[in-house]
């Protein structure tokens, strides 16, 4: 008898789609070899205009092949990244590259260029490498340098209700994050990723991440022409979708449109959903429109990926990530009961190396700390994780209230709703409902659906109705922007108490 060996399995390459084109278009898929010489082209084009391993690389840009093979190229090359969205207007994008100390500015516009940066210093993408042949053949991209840099990116917090911050993330943790992520969710091989997200975000640069480690396909859809990325996700196969509430509310609007896409998107999986909360109303419309749940997620910038619900585990936050600790503690420093709200504090290996300081220093954290994230949430007995919101108390008529708290609440009425707290000498704080009706409804009669579901304590000062809610670049509302266009004057401080 002859025993025989069944050959090893090929290993999985990633494969890089253009969802602007053709899906029978062969040149809009990267993989294996190809995708590997179009990084090394990149790589080496950078090389030669001085671009060294450690240099901090300001990216800005749209989501793209290009824009994805170029971040490839810094990260081959070992550079620290900077990430900025590139509607950010010049003097915030020269604020960051400021305080971040860049040395380069990687752009898609060349008309994007920042003041304070030297002309050779400011590159336009893609990149061509110089006439100088490529070596006979090019190795497989290497990230692995870059996963150990201690400075790998440096990222910042949304600014929804304050100054952005400059987070400073270690590659090790990036890539333990990412690692987790995967188990998590189970992302597989023949997956096909099809994010509607700006990839110099937080969260759609985790997609990246996410699918080049799990060797899987991405799409780079159209997500500003939410048609079109819609019809690209189905004649791709997608089986991963993630996006903000924000698009998941349009995503419906384009089904009720062309019913014919539901059936088209039936291989979808995953429905993942985060960078904001969750309106409840928006999760009982997707489930009965599509037959699955939208999988809320909850994360930081400071943390990456903390607590992800599953197609196992659908139910608010899901549990946190395999090897994470996570507690909720009350006002005392005790650890909460089952199902008691308070504060959420995190033990991750993916934490943060610490905050910039205005002059580009380092803040650093102690990475062996409870980290307190700010955020009011709960764990109930089988360790599902509930996150109502930013840990932010104001007083009134001598309650203490959460606003997010009271907006998870106000959601029952049927519409998105935001509490804007208003400082007011005689009752501590003002609450004023916001409430997202393009219908536009009275006021009063909104006033009246919000009443059963709120303690009379609980009540608006003042209820408002706009179309809809002002959104940040990553789909977040602009918290500031809405006061702003409300005529309301800023809140009380995190941590102030009203």
């Amino acid at each position: 008898m002859t025993d025989t060996i069944a050959p090893a399995p090929p290993v999985a390459v990633p494969h890089l789609v253009d969802g602007t084109a053709s899906p029978a278009d062969g040149t809009a898929r990267l993989a294996g070899p190809a995708l590997d010489h179009q990084v090394h082209t990149a790589a080496r084009a950078l090389r030669t205009l001085g671009v060294r391993p450690g240099d901090r690389v300001l990216v800005q840009g749209d989501n793209s092949v290009d824009y994805v093979v170029t971040l490839l190229a810094l990260m081959h090359l070992d550079t620290s990244l900077v990430p900025l969205d590139h509607r950010l207007p010049v003097p915030d994008a020269a604020a960051a590259a400021d305080q971040s100390r860049a040395g380069w500015q990687v752009t898609a516009d060349p008309a994007a260029a920042l003041p304070g940066l030297p002309a050779h210093r400011v590159l336009t993408y893609p990149l061509q490498a110089a006439d100088t042949p490529p070596p006979p053949g090019d190795d497989a991209v290497d990230l692995s340098a870059w996963f150990h840099r201690g400075d790998a990116l440096v990222l910042w917090s949304s600014g929804t209700t304050g100054r952005p911050k400059g987070v400073v993330k270690p590659g090790a943790a990036v890539l333990d994050n990412s690692l987790r992520t995967i188990e998590a969710m189970g992302f597989r091989p023949d997956d096909v990723m099809a994010p509607l997200l700006p990839f110099s975000h937080q969260y759609g640069l985790s997609v990246i991440l996410l699918w080049w480690l799990s060797r899987c396909t991405l799409l780079v859809t159209p997500y500003q022409r939410l048609d079109a990325a819609v019809g690209q996700a189905a004649a791709h196969g997608a089986t991963v979708v993630d996006a903000a509430p924000s698009t998941y509310h349009s995503l419906l609007g384009v089904l009720r449109r062309r019913p014919e896409a539901r059936a088209a998107l039936g291989r979808v999986r995953i429905w993942g959903v985060g960078g904001a909360p969750l309106p409840a109303p928006l999760a009982e419309s997707f489930h009965a429109a599509l037959g699955r749940p939208l999988l809320d997620g909850y994360g930081l910038t400071e943390l990456g990926n903390v607590a992800l619900a599953t197609p196992e585990v659908p139910h608010g936050c899901g549990r946190p990530l395999p090897g994470l600790q996570l507690r909720v503690t009350r006002p005392d420093g005790t650890v909460a009961d089952p199902g008691e709200l308070g504060a959420i504090e995190v033990r991750s290996p993916g934490l943060m190396a610490g905050y910039l300081l205005e002059d580009g220093a380092l803040a650093p954290v102690d990475r062996d700390a409870w980290y307190p994230t700010a955020d009011l949430g709960s764990v109930d007995t089988d360790g599902i994780v509930r996150v109502v919101g930013r840990h932010q108390a104001v007083h009134r008529l001598g309650f203490t209230l959460y606003p997010e708290s009271l907006e998870r609440r106000a959601e029952a009425c049927g519409r998105p709703v935001k509490v804007l707290a208003v400082p007011d000498q005689r009752r501590g704080s003002a609450l004023h409902f916001v409430v997202a009706d393009p219908g536009g409804e009275a006021p009063l009669t909104w006033r009246r659906r919000l009443a059963p579901h709120l303690a009379e304590f609980e009540q608006p000062n003042a209820v408002h109705v706009v179309d809809d809610f002002p959104l940040t670049p990553n789909g977040k509302t602009d918290t500031r922007a809405l006061r702003s266009q409300l005529g309301l004057a800023p809140g009380p401080l995190p941590g102030s108490g009203g």
